[in-house]
């Protein structure tokens, strides 16, 4: 059966990726006009860096404690890409060896994309003084370390529908923090959150894109996918964050719960982007669906409503956490 399933899932795979050419000219950018971190960092081969990297750090003085957390923790999911990069190779349909110039390509040039967004911050917060960067180094290399495993196996189908969530998720984090350190008097930051929103929207729609395709030519699977991914729940890429000295998972809580007191990604951001898949993907109205993918379908199109019940009587926790990562 398993096998039955892989050959199925490799034919779709062959049938979406027919026209990746295209799909990489709309979802990707060019590499030579891309931004790149440097355009936005103060330039240490000038006269004036260290005037401005002195600017830099008075504008990142009074950013809240909560909001500092929440940016190294985006920080380091944002460097983990190895991580995602290397699991994404070994999706059915994937391959490097056999056919480099197909899906792996795809993942290599999201990765590419995708990568330039930990340099900036990480050079940022360096450069901002608040920081204890060796603590936050240890936390990615233990995150890069501890791997993850986000519930999908092998299957595009459930990858897809993961990543479609999840760029959307740090879109909305990158926008809020945008958003927020605005309020806080810091401009240049909210700029640079921006670019990197901008991009994890660019990269949503693609794989949204990916998905649509998907159900175009096999509806009942992919509804399946999609009710199975959603009983497990999406797992945030990092879920096994953690400090030196602290268990494998013990400090993502942590940072979940100072960016649920900061707004920037809460429950309600979880149902929301699940109700615009809903309709994206257009599941309320699709037809031809076996049995069991009729039954997924009216688990999914009931669930945003269950889950608002229990995110009704969920508290966030306002006791403060101690992170290592933040020096002052």
């Amino acid at each position: 059966m398993e096998t039955e399933l892989s050959a199925a899932r490799l034919e779709v795979m062959q049938h979406v990726g027919k026209d990746l050419d295209a799909l990489m000219a709309e979802y990707l950018k060019p590499i030579d006009q891309n931004w790149q971190p440097t355009d936005f960092l103060p330039d240490s081969s000038k006269e004036n860096f260290f005037s401005e990297v002195k600017l830099l750090q008075e504008s990142c003085r009074d950013l809240p404690y909560d909001y500092i957390a929440v940016l190294i923790g985006d920080t380091i999911t944002e460097e983990a890409l190895p991580t995602y990069e290397s699991w994404l190779m070994d999706v059915i349909g994937v391959d490097q060896v056999d056919n480099p110039s197909g899906w792996s390509r795809w993942v290599r040039a999201w990765t590419a994309e995708e990568n330039r967004h930990g340099d900036l911050l990480n050079k940022y917060l360096y450069l901002s003084g608040r920081v204890n960067m060796r603590a936050m180094e240890v936390s990615t290399q233990y995150l890069i370390a501890d791997g993850f495993d986000i519930g999908t196996d092998r299957d595009p189908y459930r990858n897809f529908i993961y990543t479609s969530f999840q760029e959307l998720a740090t879109n909305v984090s990158h926008r809020r923090t945008a958003t927020l350190s605005k309020q806080f008097g810091n401009p240049h930051l909210s700029k640079i959150c921006g670019v990197i929103a901008s991009d994890e929207m660019r990269h949503a729609k693609a794989y949204k894109a990916f998905v649509s395709r998907i159900l175009a030519v096999d509806p009942s699977e992919l509804m399946l996918a999609l009710e199975d991914m959603m009983r497990k729940k999406i797992v945030m890429p990092a879920h096994f964050l953690r400090e030196s000295g602290v268990k494998m998972g013990d400090t993502f809580s942590h940072f979940s719960d100072a960016a649920q007191r900061l707004g920037v990604y809460t429950t309600m951001d979880y149902i929301e982007i699940l109700e615009s898949l809903l309709i994206e993907w257009e599941i309320e109205t699709i037809r031809d669906l076996n049995s069991g993918a009729e039954k997924a379908r009216d688990y999914l199109m009931a669930l945003p409503a269950r889950l608002r019940r229990i995110a009704d009587r969920t508290r966030i926790p306002e006791l403060a956490y101690e992170f290592s990562w933040i020096s002052r």
